[in-house]
């Protein structure tokens, strides 16, 4: 079973950002599902190695608040 990994992305503010994150973290190898919530500025990602999905999460121009 994929695991599953929510980041903390205090940037996301519409749609467009929704859109990008969604697209770029999309197609990293092994993701099976990506959730982005506007309300709690969440991105909940299954599947896919951690590092190359914040890579995909900073090619959108986000950045990753800690914790």
């Amino acid at each position: 079973m994929a695991e599953t990994t929510t980041y903390n992305v205090p940037d996301i503010s519409c749609q467009h950002c929704i859109d990008a994150i969604t697209n770029e973290v999309s197609a990293v190898d092994g993701v099976t599902s990506v959730q982005v919530d506007l309300d709690y500025k969440t991105v909940t990602v299954v599947g896919g190695d951690l590092t190359s999905i914040s890579a995909a999460i900073d090619e959108a121009g986000f950045d990753i608040a800690p914790g």
